[in-house]
């Protein structure tokens, strides 16, 4: 009772990268409030799930294993989720921020008469006074998120209602396994016992799963184009400098809606959030809305004509200078200097 959940996405077993991510995230949540971590995963061909679950954090690990859990329909999973929310009354409930999560999170909320904040950046404890009605509250669920356009930082919290629940976009927290993890204490979700024959009239007769051919969220050197480079044709710079450094090529969303990539490149707030070990950022400005996607890079260098850019700021390495005369530059001196 009152400890943290998070929703693990799975397919077949294999769990998501984003629910690993929560895990780690809700480990260091529950340190700071004394409480456990329950990890909920409901699907099929779930064996030996919690031995992963257990390494990123989980102490207790509930599972559903069950013919309707697999694939996700909206029904059953929101009426196993609900019925254990409401047997367990958790005080925290994390999700992804993913096509599912997105999908199944409003119906929880609105069903147990809970707050949800959706897209976070990050989360954290804290305390809140309220003014009008004098009362005291410890140990909240900050839940942050750009707002706005990402204009502003709002912290948004949930004193009188749990759970307090909050999804998380893919790839804004880290996922770190435990040095020495303890083996999870294994419980059954009792699926049957909470699904309704209504909570069955959707039937998935066939599924068309296409792999994803592009992933730029595991490249470990990330070349990003933005408006500077000026066309779709000079984009092919960026792709012979990333192929040549062993990565992939990214864009800010204004190099996206002037058509010179796809979307699945873009990163920022609206796209993909990154963490490479080298982000070369080539004629972007450095607006909030993308730096929020690929500030913690482990190292940042910028390419602009703008000495003055935002993107300067947060970068380790800033080339001053036109994106079409140093990125040659730099691939003919890489060449020449690479073995």
């Amino acid at each position: 009772m009152n400890n943290i959940f998070v929703y693990c996405e799975n397919e077949n077993g294999r769990i998501a990268d984003v629910s690993l991510e929560l895990l780690t995230k809700a480990r260091e949540l529950a340190n700071t409030l004394g409480c456990k971590v329950e990890a909920l995963v409901l699907g099929t061909n779930l064996g030996g799930v919690e031995k992963e679950l257990a390494s990123y954090g989980a102490d207790i690990v509930w599972i559903g294993e069950h013919k309707e859990m697999a694939p996700y329909r909206t029904l059953p999973h929101a009426a196993v989720v609900c019925g254990l929310f409401r047997q367990e009354e958790p005080q925290i409930a994390l999700f992804g921020a993913t096509t599912v999560g997105r999908d199944l999170c409003p119906r929880i909320s609105s069903a147990l008469h809970s707050g949800l904040t959706a897209d976070c950046t990050s989360l954290e404890i804290g305390e809140h006074s309220d003014a009008k009605t004098g009362k005291n509250y410890t140990n909240l669920l900050y839940q942050i998120r750009p707002a706005f356009g990402g204009n502003i930082i709002a912290t948004i919290i949930n004193p009188d209602h749990r759970p307090q629940m909050a999804t998380v976009r893919e790839g804004v927290m880290k996922k770190v396994q435990l040095e020495n993890p303890v083996p999870a204490e294994v419980k059954t979700v009792d699926v049957e016992k909470y699904l309704q024959p209504s909570d069955l009239v959707v039937k998935i007769i066939d599924r068309q799963i296409e792999e994803r051919k592009l992933n730029i969220k595991g490249a470990p050197v990330i070349v990003a184009g933005g408006y500077g480079m000026g066309s779709k044709e000079n984009f092919a710079i960026l792709h012979e400098l990333a192929n040549l450094l062993g990565g992939e090529v990214g864009a800010s969303r204004a190099a996206v809606d002037a058509g010179f990539t796809e979307h699945a490149r873009q990163i920022g707030q609206t796209g993909t959030t990154v963490r490479p070990k080298l982000y070369i950022a080539c004629g972007i400005s450095g607006q909030i809305q993308h730096t929020a996607g690929m500030s913690e890079s482990s190292m940042i260098i910028s390419i602009n004509s703008d000495p003055d850019a935002p993107i300067n700021k947060i970068a380790d390495f800033a080339i001053c200078g036109d994106v079409m005369d140093v990125i040659p530059k730099l691939i003919k001196s890489y060449k020449q200097n690479s073995k």
